[in-house]
């Protein structure tokens, strides 16, 4: 269950970033909102997730979940660049991502 906490946690990250764009340095309203309940449930249940997963691993993938869906909604919402070295940034994150995971017994 740690690992569904900590990919919601991960997901719940990208959302937050989205919206802290969106916010325009907390000046909008229903963003900054978002941002801050997204934050607050994010680092709540990435806590959850540390209870059993170790250290390392925990805040490894839940940052590279958020950084690699931030990456992927930068380019497919708001049309940031998607040249191959960007793209190669990201799959490298990606893979680190994976080997973590592997490298974790639970």
């Amino acid at each position: 269950m740690a690992w569904v906490y900590l990919f919601v946690a991960g997901i719940l990250e990208i959302g937050w970033a989205y919206s802290m764009k969106k916010s325009e340095g907390f000046t909008i309203l229903v963003p900054s909102v978002i941002t801050i309940v997204a934050m607050i449930a994010s680092f709540a249940l990435l806590s959850i997730a540390m209870k059993t997963l170790p250290l390392g691993t925990a805040y490894t993938i839940w940052t590279g979940i958020g950084a690699v869906g931030a990456f992927v909604v930068g380019i497919t919402v708001l049309g940031e660049s998607a040249n191959a070295m960007r793209l190669a940034a990201g799959a490298l994150i990606v893979a680190g991502i994976v080997m973590m995971k592997l490298s974790t017994a639970d």
